[in-house]
């Protein structure tokens, strides 16, 4: 009876990550009916960005299930879902990453910085440079606190639980309540590495 249990609980197990895989293959496959409009984007921009860093936003962001694609509409507007075309959303998402992307290249920091201030706003690679000169999840979880969290109305400190694995990987998965994601621009590295993997199949 208890082996029968095992195999059981070992076969449902199984039967739930060949589904979470095939949703992530899905998903990837419909980031990546982006490919050739965020190329067509980049052409037009002077930017640093490239091709896969920006579909792994798109990821990141939406999955590619919104009309904005890079949730880009704050940025633009400072309300949010106020672009409704998956165009006018790249090229806002672009001409933010891209204006980070030389702010960070002017600090002499990295590009992930650059990354992290796209969810934080672009004051986040001052902090950055003035705290160190690396994006860390400590650091981001410090600005996420002090400064992100505050200017949005949480002055309590109040958390809530991130069910993401790489929260749960770097930090526990906490974040703050109005705070942006600490963990940010660690996703979009992820989900990097797994457009790349998943264009093989």
């Amino acid at each position: 009876m208890f082996k029968l249990l095992r195999r059981l609980i070992a076969i449902l197990i199984l039967i739930a990550i060949v589904f979470r895989l095939y949703r992530v293959h899905q998903d990837v496959q419909k980031v990546l009916t982006y490919e050739q409009l965020v190329a067509k984007t980049l052409a037009s921009n002077d930017t640093k960005a490239n091709v896969d860093m920006v579909l792994a936003m798109i990821y990141t962001e939406t999955k590619g299930s919104s009309l904005d694609v890079m949730q880009s509409s704050e940025s633009s507007s400072g309300v949010a879902n106020s672009i409704s075309d998956t165009q006018s959303s790249i090229q806002q998402g672009v001409s933010v990453l891209s204006e980070n992307l030389d702010l960070a290249d002017q600090a002499k920091i990295n590009k992930w910085t650059a990354v992290q201030a796209y969810n934080f706003g672009s004051a986040y690679i001052d902090f950055v440079a003035n705290h160190g000169r690396e994006n860390t999840v400590e650091l981001a979880e410090s600005y996420s606190r002090d400064v992100v969290a505050p200017s949005l109305g949480n002055s309590s400190g109040k958390t809530y639980f991130y069910y993401h694995p790489i929260a749960l990987l770097y930090g526990g998965g906490k974040l703050y309540v109005n705070g942006g994601n600490i963990y940010y621009s660690r996703e979009v590295q992820f989900n990097l590495y797994l457009i790349k993997l998943m264009r093989v199949f």
